[in-house]
């Protein structure tokens, strides 16, 4: 395998409003490469904003989102920089699961060989002609991963990846995504669930009401507390606003 580039997700003083709505506020952070970062803070703090943002997919009010010290809009080669997950429902329920993946390959010049490269590594290939409306949510979850996977970029980005998975297919995302930052690229997921970022995560950013509200090693959050969770529920306890943007 080649040498994975080293490259960090940063994020400096992003603001985004909707209206009066202040999604992001000021929000500040750096997600390094070698390690599995959490996302975390109660719905509405921000987490699909601000992952949108550095996504290019909206566009902060103020500050910058940048990947290896460029805006993703910027790159010239996205998918082989950055890998994302946000929406497992994203793709064309018509859509075969690999016709999905060869028209991303095709689109970024990526080589035909790679898409079954990626369905094998999900465990998708013996359902590769499926379609998407026909899989099951886990399925579509593993076909999102896929897509990540495909310009095997060093920058990985996920929304609630074990979202719809079975005990196996959790234990498996685990595997994978603690195997991807041993290999020293820049894994960041947000997620709800504290246990099973307790046992994935190095590295955990929380945030509430749109603004930073640690940053921090899983060992140093969990120091002074009996679990992750309730280290999550102290920081998080006054930042619980159901009215925001997420």
């Amino acid at each position: 395998m080649d040498t994975i580039e080293r490259v960090s997700i940063e994020c400096r003083g992003l603001r985004k409003a909707y209206g009066r709505t202040v999604a992001v506020d000021g929000l500040s952070f750096t997600v390094e490469p070698g390690r599995v970062t959490g996302f975390v803070g109660p719905n509405g703090a921000g987490k699909s904003t601000t992952m949108r943002m550095i996504l290019g997919l909206d566009r902060p009010d103020a500050g910058a989102a940048l990947v290896g010290g460029q805006p993703y809009r910027d790159l010239r080669t996205p998918l082989r920089r950055v890998g994302a997950l946000l929406d497992a429902g994203a793709v064309h329920p018509g859509r075969r699961a690999r016709d999905h993946l060869l028209w991303m390959a095709q689109s970024n010049r990526l080589p035909a060989r790679r898409t079954d490269e990626v369905l094998e590594l999900v465990g998708l290939a013996t359902v590769a002609r499926r379609r998407a409306g026909d899989m099951s949510l886990g399925m579509r979850q593993r076909l999102g991963i896929a897509a990540a996977l495909l310009g095997d970029p060093p920058v990985l980005m996920f929304d609630e990846p074990v979202n719809g998975l079975d005990p196996q297919g959790v234990h498996w995302v685990r595997g994978l995504l603690r195997g991807l930052a041993a290999q020293g690229r820049t894994v960041f997921v947000s997620s709800h669930l504290m246990s099973e970022l307790a046992d994935t995560a190095d590295h955990l950013v929380v945030i509430g009401r749109g603004r930073l509200l640690a940053d921090a090693s899983v060992r140093d959050l969990t120091a002074g507390a009996s679990t992750l969770e309730q280290a999550y529920l102290e920081l998080t306890r006054d930042a619980v606003d159901y009215g925001r943007a997420s």
